[in-house]
């Protein structure tokens, strides 16, 4: 079971963790230079509870966000 909210859809989104060197211009530098970069996961904060899909109870993936906000009916 892939893990995305069963409410919204929210999924893990990639992109970079990037490491930057070099003294500031402000701070009487030459200016930070981006050295290198990673690949990385922005992963959701997914919970894993029952709740009622369709009239039946069903464990499943649901955000935090939804959760807070009240969007789903627990078993």
């Amino acid at each position: 079971m892939f893990k995305i909210c069963a409410i919204c859809g929210k999924k893990p989104q990639s992109g970079k963790s990037v490491v930057r060197k070099g003294l500031l211009k402000k701070k009487g530098g030459t200016g930070s230079k981006i050295v290198r970069w990673t690949k990385r996961k922005f992963l959701p904060n997914l919970q894993r509870i029952r709740i009622i899909i369709d009239g039946r109870a069903k464990a499943a993936y649901v955000c935090a966000k939804c959760l807070k906000k009240g969007r789903i009916k627990k078993a």
